[in-house]
C-alpha cells in the first residue's frame, strides 16, 4: 500500500473513510451488502464525554437504530461484532450483551460465540467483585460466513504430544498450526503504560481487533466501525491489507485517528503484538518487545487447510 487514501465520506475507491459525525449519519451513505466485519465497542450509556446518559429504554432505541443500518449494509457472508461490558446504575450492573442479544435477534442474525474478553486490570470495587471482563457477541448475517481460523491460532500446549494408540499412533494429536485460540481471551486492556494508549478513555487495544479482522475477512475487504474512537480498528484493518470505514463524532479523537494513520504510514506506530504473552513477573525475559507497524508490510495470510473461505454450521469445530 502506498499513502493510505481517506476520504472524509464513502468512497468504494478510498483506503479509509474518516467520517466526522455522527454513525447515524454516516452509515447511509453505504450501499447495501458492502462490509464485510463490523466491529465497535458502541458507548455504554455511563455519561462519557462523547455520549449523554440516557435512560435504558432511549439507549436500547438508540442502538437498534444503529444496528438496524449496520445489518443493512452487512454482506451476507459477514461478521458483526459487538464488544460490550455493563451499564451500572447505583452500584447495580446489568449485562449490556443481555439487554442487546434481543435486538441482534430481531433481525435474524445468528450468535456464534459470545467471547469473554478478559484483562487484569481495571477499577477497583469496594462493595463487589471488580470487573474484569467484557463480552464480544460475534453474530453473523447468514449461515455461510467467512472464519479463518489459521491465521490466529495459538501455540499448542503440548506442540509434540502424539497419538498413542490406534490407526493414527505416532502422529501429532493437534494440528501442527496450533491450537483453536477458544471464546476466552485474555488481552491486556490499554491502559496508562500500555503503548497503544490515546486521550480515549475506553480504547480497545490493536490485537483484539486483529483477531476479528484475520478470521472473519480477507483482504481487500471492508471493516467498519461505527464508533470509531481514535482509529483502533481501522488500523488493525489497514494493518492486514483490509478497507476501513468508521465514523466519530468528538472532533479531537478523529485528529488522533488520522495521526495514528499517518505515524503507521511512516513506521513509527508502535502496537503490542499478537503473540505476546501477558506479562508474568516470573518471567519477565519472556516478554516480545513493542510492534512498529508499517502500513504495505501486509503479512501473508495463511490459508485455511481445506482452502475453504466461508465456513459454515457443518464444518469442523477444533
Amino acid at each position: 500500500m502506498d499513502k493510505v487514501s481517506i476520504s472524509p465520506t464513502f468512497s468504494p475507491n478510498a483506503d479509509l473513510v474518516l467520517f466526522q459525525g455522527g454513525c447515524l449519519d454516516f452509515l447511509p451513505q453505504i450501499p447495501s451488502d458492502t462490509i464485510k466485519l463490523v466491529v465497535t465497542s458502541p458507548p455504554y450509556n455511563l455519561g462519557k464525554e462523547y455520549e449523554k446518559r440516557l435512560t435504558l429504554q432511549a439507549y436500547l432505541d438508540q442502538q437498534y437504530a444503529v444496528i438496524s443500518e449496520c445489518v443493512r449494509v452487512l454482506h451476507p457472508h459477514g461478521s458483526i461484532c459487538w464488544q460490550v461490558g455493563n451499564y451500572v446504575d447505583n452500584g447495580e450492573i446489568l449485562p449490556l450483551d443481555v439487554v442487546l442479544y434481543p435486538l441482534f435477534q430481531s433481525f435474524g442474525l445468528h450468535l456464534r460465540n459470545r467471547v469473554i474478553w478478559q484483562f487484569g486490570h481495571g477499577l477497583h470495587a469496594s462493595k463487589r467483585f471488580s470487573g474484569r471482563y467484557e463480552v464480544i457477541m460475534w453474530f453473523t448475517k447468514t449461515d455461510q460466513y467467512t472464519f479463518n481460523l489459521d491465521p490466529v491460532r495459538e501455540p499448542q500446549k503440548y506442540p509434540q504430544k502424539r497419538h498413542f494408540k490406534g490407526p493414527r499412533r505416532g502422529e501429532l494429536s493437534g494440528n501442527p498450526l496450533g491450537k483453536n485460540p477458544s471464546d476466552i481471551w485474555n488481552i491486556p486492556n490499554v491502559k496508562a503504560n500500555h503503548v497503544e494508549k490515546t486521550e480515549h478513555p475506553c480504547q480497545f487495544p490493536v490485537e483484539l481487533v486483529e483477531r476479528l479482522v484475520l478470521s472473519m475477512t480477507n483482504p481487500g475487504e471492508w471493516v467498519l466501525d461505527p464508533f470509531l474512537g481514535t482509529g483502533t480498528a481501522a488500523i488493525a484493518a489497514l494493518m492486514h491489507g483490509r478497507k476501513a470505514a468508521g465514523s466519530e463524532i468528538v472532533p479531537k479523537y478523529v485528529e488522533i485517528a488520522r495521526a495514528r494513520i499517518r505515524q503507521a504510514e511512516a513506521g513509527k506506530l508502535r502496537v503490542r503484538p499478537m503473540d505476546r504473552p501477558v506479562y508474568d513477573p516470573a518471567s519477565p525475559r519472556r516478554n516480545i518487545p513493542p510492534r512498529d507497524v508499517t502500513l504495505g508490510d501486509v503479512p501473508k495470510q495463511q490459508a485455511l487447510l481445506d482452502e475453504s473461505k466461508d465456513y459454515t454450521s457443518t464444518g469442523a469445530q477444533r
